[in-house]
């Protein structure tokens, strides 16, 4: 796999088992690529390590005057420079190969599991895990990938030189061939301190860079209420525990580092004293000495291989481990041999968990006075069951069960958009250019949503000059627009797809009563004969509405017109119009002000405590 073949067109189904599973799958899938990496490292190491052959030919030819072996030891030494050049140029561009390649494979990985899980992604895993995992931890992984063949290469080459020595010069190489083996060895009674300590550093920044996250998303309404400093402070000790965390692990690094440089030093020396001593008595002559030293000299390196491969894998296993975490979370669904036909998903949406019945064609608004409850029953109704709720029956569109249906179909059948939509950078073309049945055009679903000011307003921030809104580009989120004009811009990314069933949640909670009555026509008159579902307690969107139905404590409490609800149902009338006074009792069957505040529980009181903050 070569960078320019990327992305690739299946990165496969990982080994989400654990994070050493995770990166041996990674391995399996990369094994040319590592094999190709390895051979390249065998020659640039062996032309390395036999530069001292040479160099004790040159010396030994010197002592006994052999202009002859000189010269076949100059050559010797030109040979090896150049296999040393090209081996390691070609080995850091495969290896940098595998790094990225092996990056790519786990970011399309993540991607793929984004599209899959929708929002319910954020609901399961925090922001700030995602984040890392797609940054900081793809870097570490990708890092592993890139060592392992220089680690293989290095060992390799050092148990091949360890035996020739010991056939080279028997009494030297049985020294060397026992001394480098307690080298390798030296440091791992200290790596698992270090592992620990790396992972505290770890876990500490991904607490920071989740409240970085928090910080940044919530900057709008933090500064609405005077909170940048309390969140800058936390940042802060955040921050601080991060560097006590990062220094305390590098000091352990330190240690093992220095344990690399000591102990070889300690061998070199007793290599050069025993040699020494056998050179005095004639055993061998003064170019094997000089040999046997340079490649003494030369093991140091691959030994620096060991000690960068434990570091690696001290890094990624824990990398490893949350993107397997990431990776290992699936939607409630059979596998693709029990998935049905969906055929045409057309028909009633009902949910057997709640009771909830949305009738085909026609416009169903819910109200449910638990705003947490609200986005869990939107998920569940497309059909992205939220963690917690497995073995619920999956909603069913026209009898036909979703979760018993392919991914795609259930996606191309019912749109959820949650109350909070993000918009992608970009222009507003390519905002509005999504999968759809082509039946709704993208000014229609502007005009519906009520987007005629936000179009003015793109328009005159035009950078080309053209005063086309639909060629302004849109910044990240749309943080550039209001509240208001954002949702009002993701109501109309929504009604373009024009699927055959569109929940919405709160879609017009940060616009005012009177562009919401408009939206509510614009809406209604829009997707009429298509099935909508809108989460939602508000009176103008409510009165526009085929069929009301309440939501309490998880089940379907009562359901009828808004008017009908309104006039019969006090519970309803609580929620919709924060009213408890007795000029309804009439209308409540001679319930009292405590009566009515009785019914409200938990459940509609905590919609009046998010109201009022």
């Amino acid at each position: 796999m070569q960078i320019s073949d990327l992305p690739y067109a299946d990165p496969g189904r990982p080994d989400v088992r654990s994070g050493p599973r995770f990166l041996l799958w990674l391995g399996r899938n990369q094994l040319g690529g590592q094999v190709k990496a390895m051979l390249w490292g065998v020659v640039h190491m062996a032309s390395v390590a036999t530069f001292p052959l040479a160099v004790g030919l040159a010396v030994q030819a010197v002592v006994d005057r052999s202009g002859a072996r000189l010269a076949l030891a100059g050559g010797l030494i030109l040979v090896l420079g150049a296999l040393t050049a090209l081996g390691d140029t070609m080995l850091h561009r495969v290896a940098v190969t595998n790094w990225i390649t092996a990056a790519a494979r786990v970011q399309q990985l993540l991607a793929r599991k984004t599209a899959e899980l929708g929002a319910a992604l954020t609901r399961r895993v925090a922001a700030g895990e995602v984040i890392a995992v797609s940054t900081g931890d793809v870097e570490k992984i990708g890092w592993f990938v890139e060592a392992l063949s220089r680690f293989a290469s290095a060992a390799f080459t050092t148990v091949v030189l360890c035996v020739a020595l010991m056939i080279y010069q028997p009494a030297l190489g049985a020294l060397i061939a026992l001394g480098v083996p307690v080298l390798a060895l030296a440091v791992l009674p200290l790596l698992p301190p270090a592992t620990k300590r790396a992972d505290e550093q770890r876990e500490k920044a991904g607490r920071a860079t989740e409240l970085a996250s928090d910080t940044v998303a919530g900057l709008r309404v933090l500064r609405g209420i005077g909170g940048e400093e309390l969140f800058l402070s936390r940042y802060r000790r955040a921050s601080q525990e991060v560097r006590k965390a990062a220094v305390h692990s590098a000091r352990m690094w330190a240690l093992i580092a220095a344990v690399q440089v000591v102990l070889p030093g300690l061998l070199l020396i007793a290599v050069v004293w025993y040699g020494v001593a056998l050179a005095q008595d004639g055993r061998i002559g003064v170019g094997e000495l000089v040999t046997v030293y340079g490649v003494v000299t030369f093991l140091l390196f691959p030994l620096r291989q060991f000690e960068e491969i434990a570091m690696a894998y001290s890094f990624s296993r824990p990398s490893a481990q949350r993107a397997a975490r990431v990776l290992g979370l699936e939607r409630t669904a059979p596998s693709a041999e029990e998935e049905r036909d969906p055929g045409s998903l057309t028909g009633d949406l009902y949910d057997p968990a709640s009771g909830l019945l949305a009738p085909a064609g026609q416009l169903t608004a819910v109200v449910c006075g638990d705003p947490d409850a609200a986005g869990r029953l939107a998920d569940r109704l497309g059909g992205h069951a939220p963690e917690g709720t497995e073995g619920t029956p999956s909603p069913l569109l026209g009898g036909v069960a979703l979760d018993e249906v392919p991914l795609d179909a259930a996606r191309a059948a019912v749109l959820v958009q949650d109350k909070d939509p993000v918009l992608l950078s970009g222009t507003l073309a390519e905002l509005l250019d999504v999968p759809a049945s082509g039946a709704v055009t993208a000014e229609a679903a502007l005009a519906a949503a009520q987007c005629g000011d936000v179009l003015t307003a793109l328009a005159q921030g035009s950078a080309d000059d053209s005063g086309d809104p639909m060629r302004t580009r849109i910044t990240e989120r749309g943080r550039s627009l209001s509240g208001g004009q954002r949702q009002r811009l993701a109501l109309a990314r929504s009604l373009v797809t024009d699927p055959e069933v569109l929940v919405l949640d709160e879609p017009t909670s940060a616009v005012d009563s009177h562009t919401e009555a408009r939206i509510a026509d614009g809406v209604r008159a829009l997707r009429k004969g298509r099935t909508t579902v809108v989460f939602t307690s508000s009176p103008l969107l409510l009165d526009r509405a085929d069929r009301v139905a309440l939501v309490r404590d998880g089940q379907v409490a009562a359901v009828g017109t808004h008017g009908e609800l309104v006039r019969s149902h006090s519970l309803y009338r609580a929620v919709v119009t924060r009213r408890t006074d007795g000029a309804t009792d009439g209308a409540m069957g001679g319930k009292t002000d405590v009566a009515v505040d009785s019914e409200l529980t938990e459940f509609d009181k905590s919609e009046q405590i998010e109201e009022s903050a």
